[in-house]
């Protein structure tokens, strides 16, 4: 039960800013044009931000576990690959395509991965070891699928994709912050403290602009593969690799990264990304929005079984 209290409590203020959006729309306080900037600002400044700050506040090299990277590392290429290859082969909108393959693999690892390690184990533990294995491939790949499926003329060559990549703002974010990270490089306070209120702004930002610009009679039109990508995310991903990670001994706070890894909701940033590469955002938003309001119910059941089984 407190777990699901817990799962509710992450995921009710969500929704109750995805409403505030929409009701700050109807009444014209906020329109397209803010949404737009909103979405620009949060892209480039606010989520490079948020990731430089969730890396840097913890001591990764002190608890720097190779062999723990390695798996975050290949469990995630594996799965964003076999997701790509079934969904070209099954899907036969090809203007979904982007958004599907994105919404489906990546998690909240970032935005609220941390926040439920910190709650079950009062500190955020093998966390960022899985940030580190996982987060720049979902943004790697997140670019390389955006930028080839989105509604373009001209689709990007080999030369362009890649200098796109290493434009990304939140690969950017990423490769800034590892340094501080691995050699504990300490920033003044003041400078903390104006990090962390930058990196605050990401997910409020985001999710207003969700509630501002979520069209549901459009989402859904789009209910198959939305429930689709929803059920791969929360109980397919889980379901095909906490029994590998358990097998080779991950456990606690480990195997609880893991989870939170496969599991969690999709992240708030694919919409802000699909939006910003001309991919398909109203089912990008639309997924979001149902693996939020599942991911309380399904979250809660995998901690249960683990807790269950003696692992957790």
């Amino acid at each position: 039960m407190d777990n699901f209290l817990y799962s509710l409590n992450a995921t009710i203020p969500i929704f109750l800013l995805i409403l505030l959006g929409k009701f700050l729309y109807r009444i014209h306080l906020i329109d397209e044009h803010f949404t737009k900037v909103a979405d620009k600002y949060v892209f480039t400044v606010a989520l490079p931000v948020l990731v430089f700050k969730d890396l840097t506040e913890n001591e990764i090299r002190q608890d720097f576990n190779p062999g723990y990277v390695g798996f975050c590392f290949c469990v995630t290429l594996l799965v964003i690959l076999v997701i790509w290859c079934l969904t070209e082969c099954l899907m036969r909108e090809d203007s979904q395509k982007g958004a599907f393959i994105q919404a489906s693999y990546r998690s909240s690892a970032a935005i609220l991965g941390l926040a439920f390690i910190d709650n079950m184990y009062n500190g955020a533990g093998m966390a960022p070891l899985m940030i580190i294995g996982a987060v720049p491939l979902y943004n790697i790949f997140a670019v390389v699928i955006l930028t080839l499926k989105g509604e373009n003329d001209k689709k990007p060559d080999l030369r362009t994709t890649i200098t796109q990549i290493f434009k990304n703002p939140i690969l950017l974010g990423i490769l800034i912050a590892l340094p501080f990270a691995f050699f504990s490089i300490h920033l003044p306070a003041f400078m903390n403290r104006a990090i962390s209120n930058i990196g605050n702004t990401a997910t409020p930002l985001a999710l207003i602009s969700i509630g501002a610009t979520f069209e549901g009679r459009k989402a859904i039109q789009k209910i198959k593969p939305t429930v689709v990508a929803s059920l791969i995310k929360l109980i397919l991903l889980p379901a095909l690799f906490l029994p590998l990670a358990i097998h080779l001994g991950y456990r606690n706070q480990e195997l609880m990264a893991v989870l939170i890894m496969l599991g969690s909701p999709t992240t708030v940033s694919c919409y802000i990304m699909a939006k910003n590469t001309g991919n398909d955002h109203v089912l990008t938003s639309s997924i979001i929005v149902l693996t939020t309001l599942l991911s309380s119910v399904t979250l809660t059941a995998w901690i249960f079984l683990l807790r269950s089984m003696g692992t957790l």
